[in-house]
């Protein structure tokens, strides 16, 4: 089988879907791996170091042409990317990030090609699933990153400094939502000396946060049942927001950097940073908005762009992990060679519904769309289910 690495087509994707080292481990498992010349260079990946580990160079229309399979980051599915979409053919393979739950069009779209589609974004949260979850790794460099950027703006430094001219305090920093990207934020703050709090509506990661030295902050909210089966927090009424964020304002206005990173998979992310939040910040202060390609935690985020109110920097970046794109690249490519080598685990290439993780990922098959919750979303009925083998 035939797997095929396009260079991203994205304005500003500078991540590639496999590096090097994953081509010679995809070639073990029975893979034949072409790439477009130049996919890497931007992450830092050269072309000779592709053909080293197995792989063929060629065009990009060559790559869609000849691959079975093709691996993006960036798939046919998500919003703006018809042009890929228009190189594909029916019974291809497709594996990236399609975005159904968000763009479930562009997911229709890739039914009407007649292609096999596979939504990275929707491997299941189960152990034997946890080297293939391209979103916690894509999750940890942009928790990271939300730092860097954060540390860059503020006029400030994070660590307590003790010098001649006398102490300097170190940067106060809140991180909202402690999933990976939040985990990561907090350990970095760390990392440079800040003093860090971090709240989420989930009760149970309290222990996660103490572990990595930062303090838990708690507001008198029921929270009871506040997470999903998948380990995600679950939509709050707006009741339960309002009192959040009549509670939160003080915590916001007592810091220096808030990195907020709420986002809830294919739905509006929730206002959690009002405008008077913002008012009530010291100036020169900053907020990293993570969830900005969903609408923003921060009522004043616009994604892509810094926004200064009241004194205040906001961020909302959309394309952080491809801001690290050699370690972001690395990630991903990692857990796409895991994800290759569940569906040929023999070096035999074939798609088992009854597998937990395939029947999770898997969005379009034979011209239709076969995800329940992206055919919910379509407005499409439910599928007939299939009959076990043998009856």
């Amino acid at each position: 089988m035939i797997a095929g690495v396009p260079r991203e087509s994205r304005p500003g994707e500078r991540r590639v879907a496999l590096v090097p080292a994953s081509c010679k481990a995809l070639a073990k498992a029975g893979f034949e791996v072409v790439v477009e010349a130049g996919a890497g260079q931007a992450a830092g990946f050269t072309d000779g170091e592709y053909t080293a580990q197995g792989a063929r160079l060629c065009g990009r229309a060559e790559v869609f042409a000849t691959a079975d399979l093709v691996l993006q980051l960036n798939g046919p599915g998500q919003e703006g990317a018809g042009e890929d979409l228009a190189l594909c053919r029916a019974g291809q393979v497709l594996v990236g990030l399609q975005d159904p739950l968000g763009n479930p069009q562009g997911t229709a779209a890739l039914a009407a090609r007649g292609v096999t589609a596979f939504s990275l974004e929707l491997v299941p949260r189960i152990t034997r699933a946890q080297s293939m979850d391209v979103l916690s790794s894509m999750a940890t460099v942009a928790g990271y990153q939300a730092v860097l950027e954060a540390a860059a703006h503020l006029p400030r430094l994070f660590p307590m400094l003790m010098t001649a001219a006398g102490t300097l305090t170190p940067a106060k920093v809140f991180v909202v939502g402690v999933g990976v990207a939040g985990l990561q934020a907090i350990a970095t703050a760390k990392r440079l000396g800040a003093v860090v709090e971090a709240y989420d509506v989930r009760p149970a990661v309290k222990d996660q946060v103490l572990s990595v030295g930062a303090k838990f902050v708690e507001f008198d909210l029921e929270t009871a049942g506040a997470e999903d089966k998948g380990g995600y927090a679950k939509e709050q009424s707006a009741e339960f927001i309002r009192r959040q964020q009549e509670q939160m304002q003080a915590v916001v206005a007592r810091n220096d950097v808030v990195i907020t990173t709420a986002a809830i998979p294919g739905r509006r992310s929730p206002v959690l940073v009002t405008a008077a939040m913002v008012a009530a910040m010291a100036p020169g202060s900053v907020i990293v908005d993570l969830a900005a390609e969903r609408g923003g935690n921060c009522e004043l985020t616009r994604a892509d762009e810094v926004v200064v109110a009241h004194g205040v920097t906001i961020l909302g970046p959309t394309d952080l992990p491809s801001r690290k794109p050699y370690h972001a690249s690395q990630m991903y490519a990692r857990n796409v060679e895991t994800f290759l080598k569940s569906l040929a685990p023999k070096g035999v290439f074939g798609i088992d519904t009854g597998d937990e993780v395939v029947a999770g990922t898997l969005l379009t098959q034979g011209g239709d769309v076969v995800h329940p919750r992206v055919r919910e979303l379509l407005g499409l009925p439910a599928l007939a289910p299939t009959a076990p083998k043998g009856e």
